[in-house]
């Protein structure tokens, strides 16, 4: 359905000059590097990342807000971008750059602000995109009131047709958002970290909602945010990127549960990081020595022995316990506990081990007092290795 490839975009940095007689130059800075990736029918793709990485300006290069420097874009076999390759003059042959206008794309986007017109009705804001559709392809009144009313019924909205737009809430006014981005039927959806402004309690609800609806439509979306929970929850594919490029790409599984780098482990979630020595290895069987003690676990890295490693622990892979079950189960060591928090669904427990201060993330049930001697447990099936940055 998209496709992008080797999508560039660069804006002029800080004014450098390279010696007193040449002429001052901007460096450029690249906001979007090198980036390629695919999303299938009815994927919803998200661009994952921290701030400045990248995935807005990505998302408004497919949008047609922005001209990317190089690379192509591709929606449903259509071309709405195309810039110039190495060596090829503009206007001849296959190098002839493209460029469709925003306005001509046919995508359907969802903005952080929503970008609700206030002095319009619900029913007005969902109509007007197709109100102002060039008349040959401009559908008549009778079906602009069926579709409006049918993708207002799908986000609930259809009892609030007559409300002014200001009058809805929160949760309400994104909904609406998304009902005039779909009443066009566009064949690919932007969304731009569109429940960042809702409140926490509201935001989640509203996740599993979005998941439902593009379910149920069957709709190819983009999705950026800089939320991994919302990120996990939503996606069927996850680009993590950083610094203008993607750095790992895959299902939201497999990156929580095997990240490429220590970003990628630090950004998805939370994680302890034990450095250490690969000592023996036998297939996907790891032994690692470590400053406080040796660790067996099982990885698809490809790791040769005497490779430095850093091994990422989930807190949830950390079991905590007052009694020994040495020789019963591997990854045994001793510790104190520093602190702990009551997290509701969840209890995590800081235990200080060696040099090391290790989360572990348990049972409710379970709440072991500051101080108290106990033993941790790694699952070797849930640890992960990742080579050293």
């Amino acid at each position: 359905m998209l496709r992008i490839n080797n999508l560039v975009k660069s804006y002029d940095g800080e004014q450098r000059r390279r010696s007193r007689t040449a002429r001052a130059e901007p460096d450029r800075v690249y906001a979007v590097n090198d980036v390629t990736f695919d999303v299938a029918d009815g994927e919803l793709f998200t661009l994952l990342g921290p701030s400045g990485c990248g995935k807005t300006t990505t998302l408004r290069s497919i949008a047609g807000l922005e001209r990317p420097d190089s690379g192509t874009i591709e929606v449903g076999g259509r071309v709405l971008f195309a810039g110039r390759g190495p060596g090829k003059e503009p206007g001849k042959g296959p190098g002839r750059p493209v460029n469709v206008p925003a306005n001509e794309r046919g995508l359907g986007m969802v903005f952080q602000s929503y970008a609700i017109w206030p002095h319009m009705t619900v029913f007005d804001n969902v109509a007007f995109p197709l109100q102002v559709r060039r008349r040959a392809t401009r559908p008549g009144k009778k079906e602009i009131n069926q579709k409006v009313m049918q993708v207002l019924a799908t986000m609930e909205l259809a009892d609030l047709a007559g409300r002014q737009a200001t009058k809805l809430s929160g949760g309400q006014q994104q909904r609406l958002a998304l009902a005039r981005a779909l009443v066009i039927e566009p064949p690919l959806l932007l969304l731009d970290e569109p429940l960042s402004n809702l409140d926490a309690k509201l935001r989640e609800s509203l996740r599993y909602e979005l998941k439902r609806l593009q379910r149920e439509l069957g709709i190819t979306s983009v999705y950026v945010t800089h939320d991994q929970t919302e990120a996990l929850v939503l996606s069927t594919s996850i680009a993590v990127m950083r610094g203008g490029n993607v750095v790992q790409l895959g299902r939201p599984r497999e990156i929580y549960e095997n990240p490429n780098s220590r970003f990628v482990a630090e950004f998805i979630g939370t994680s302890n990081f034990i450095s250490g020595v690969v000592e023996a290895k036998d297939g996907s069987s790891y032994s690692i020595r470590t400053d406080d003690g040796p660790l067996v676990l099982d990885a698809s890295s490809d790791i040769p022995v005497g490779g430095e490693v850093v091994v990422s622990i989930r807190p949830e892979a950390v079991e905590v316990g007052l009694t020994s079950r040495a020789g019963e189960v591997p990854n045994e060591w001793t510790g104190k506990v520093l602190t702990r928090a009551f997290l509701g669904e969840a209890v995590d427990h800081v235990v200080t081990v060696g040099r090391h201060e290790i989360r572990a993330r348990g049972n409710p049930s379970v709440s072991i007092a500051a101080d108290t001697e106990v033993y941790v447990r790694l699952d070797p099936a849930k640890l992960a290795l990742v080579p050293v940055d």
